[in-house]
């Protein structure tokens, strides 16, 4: 422990740049706006995964945070909205389905508007529950606005997030971090001095031979994670066994004129590929699991399902899923892929590294590091990791493909956690919430219904309900369709309030 009265951090030292260094530094540099020095090492040489191009709703919070205005940003990162993610062939070869951000119609009774949906196709109904979602209504058209403020519009039920270039991303942060005194040093971490007492990182050593000191150290150094693994010794915890992909191609393609405000998802032989418009470019990608398939093969059938010709060879990522057994270590903090690894499959990988420097900064510490505040970190960041986990199971094991992959997957023993919610909607349709849920019941609804799995029953509260769920829904399904005609096109919104500047 240092001596003195003064236990206030005043020194913090990020290793590792790309979007979770610079959105580590944009938020410290937001946040502690005097006493206290805020330092970022990077190296040019190393790489950084940069494929991070689709985001969820929380992003917004985190940019709304930093007081950054959403064109400026839209427009620095070749960015695009998105209203949810179309699964393609998940369930089985020819299915489909929209996860959407936002809900299902709107509250009109006690019980869920689901369950008005499934008594309707008991009866007889072929409307998709996608019918009913405002977000779907928009984006199977290629529309966007931001949604109305009047809670009684239609209008007002969905939500959305970006796409955008990471790279890009990175580098407007970097710039916002630095017009707020964050200092960068160029350089490779080529050793760390520990403290010999209580094992404390007290400094990096840069090949250069300088070194940099500090109180409290950030850890974005990826996938090796240099000083909570390299130099901690935190230990990993594997959930390959659960969520097999293992591996992932990258590869842009040239625009095409469906510039859709979503992302799609698309079952594959052995994982699933990714699609993600961008302003100039298509984002594509391959996920799998390399037990499965080669890296030639993925890479092959990757090229020849892009929707237009590739603008570069397809980059490969290998990755262990899972997470550090402890995310906060003595006085280090992993961020983003130093913390851990969940496939993009819910496009969670940006919303991982804000959730980590959310709880940072609610949690900040002084130098005495006291271990209530450690251990809480850890809690609650393993649980939100986990239940994010749980939701990206949900759509492997709930598969009725016929590929190796995805028989092993509808086969494999799953979490409790996983098989509770999907037994109570089963039976009933009824939708569990856990403490610390990412996603909501919209999202768990989507994918149990887009999956398959159709509840044997109502809920029994159902016989006692003299609603007209029917012409609710008729109602809504016609207010959909009638306000979805004023709503611009995804690209002539963005034309009009933030067209990319280069």
């Amino acid at each position: 422990m240092i001596e003195g009265d003064d236990q206030a951090i005043r020194s913090v030292v990020i290793v590792g740049g790309g979007s979770a260094g610079w959105m580590a530094a944009a938020a410290l540099a937001r946040t502690l706006q005097r006493g206290c020095t805020i330092t970022l090492v990077e190296s040019a040489d190393i790489g950084t995964v940069g494929v991070g191009e689709a985001t969820i709703p929380p992003i917004r919070l985190f940019n709304d945070m930093l007081g950054i205005s959403e064109a400026e940003f839209v427009s620095a990162t070749n960015g695009s909205f998105k209203l949810g993610i179309q699964f393609v062939d998940w369930f089985k070869p020819g299915a489909h389905y929209f996860h959407p951000f936002g809900t299902y119609g709107k509250p009109f009774d006690t019980v869920g508007l689901h369950q008005f949906w499934l008594d309707a196709q008991a009866h007889g109904a072929t409307e998709s529950l996608d019918e009913y979602c405002m977000a779907w209504t928009l984006a199977r058209q290629g529309k966007f606005a931001p949604p109305s403020r009047d809670p009684r519009n239609v209008l007002s039920t969905y939500d959305y997030a970006y796409h955008f270039d990471a790279i890009r991303y990175a580098a407007f942060l970097r710039a916002y971090a630095e017009a707020r005194g964050v200092v960068r040093h160029e350089g490779t971490v080529t050793n760390t001095t520990l403290n010999s007492e209580t094992g404390f990182v007290e400094s990096v050593t840069l090949g250069d031979g300088r070194v940099v000191a500090g109180d409290l150290f950030i850890d974005c150094s990826g996938f090796v994670g240099l000083l909570i693994e390299g130099a901690l010794k935190t230990g990993y915890e594997d959930w390959t066994h659960w969520l097999p992909c293992d591996r992932a191609l990258a590869v842009p393609c040239a625009a095409t004129p469906d510039f859709i405000p979503y992302t799609r998802s698309t079952a594959r032989e052995a994982g699933w590929q990714w699609r993600i418009p961008i302003q100039g470019r298509t984002g594509n990608g391959y996920v799998y699991a390399s037990a499965f398939i080669d890296d030639d093969t993925a890479a092959r059938n990757l090229l020849a399902r892009l929707d237009g010709p590739a603008l570069a060879d397809p980059r490969p990522l290998r990755f262990v899923t899972g997470r550090r057994r402890k995310a906060w270590n003595r006085n280090v903090v992993a961020v983003g892929l130093a913390s851990g690894f969940l496939e993009p499959l819910e496009s969670t990988s940006l919303h991982l590294i804000q959730a980590n420097i959310s709880k940072l900064l609610a949690f900040f510490p002084d130098r005495s590091f006291d271990p209530l505040v450690i251990d809480e970190f850890n809690r609650v960041s393993a649980t939100e990791t986990e239940r994010i986990r749980d939701f990206l199971i949900l759509h492997y094991h709930l598969n009725q493909r016929d590929e190796p992959l995805w028989r092993a997957c509808a086969a494999m023993a799953v979490p409790d956690t996983v098989h509770e919610r999907i037994d109570h909607f089963r039976r009933y349709g009824r939708i569990i919430t856990r403490d610390m849920d990412l996603f909501g019941p919209p999202s768990w609804l989507a994918v149990q219904i887009g999956q398959g799995n159709i509840p044997a029953a109502r809920d029994p509260v159902m016989a006692y309900r003299t609603v007209d769920g029917a012409a609710w829904l008729g109602k809504f399904r016609a207010a959909m369709a009638a306000e979805a005609n004023a709503v611009p096109s995804h690209s002539a919104y963005i034309t009009q309030h933030c067209r990319a500047n280069g």
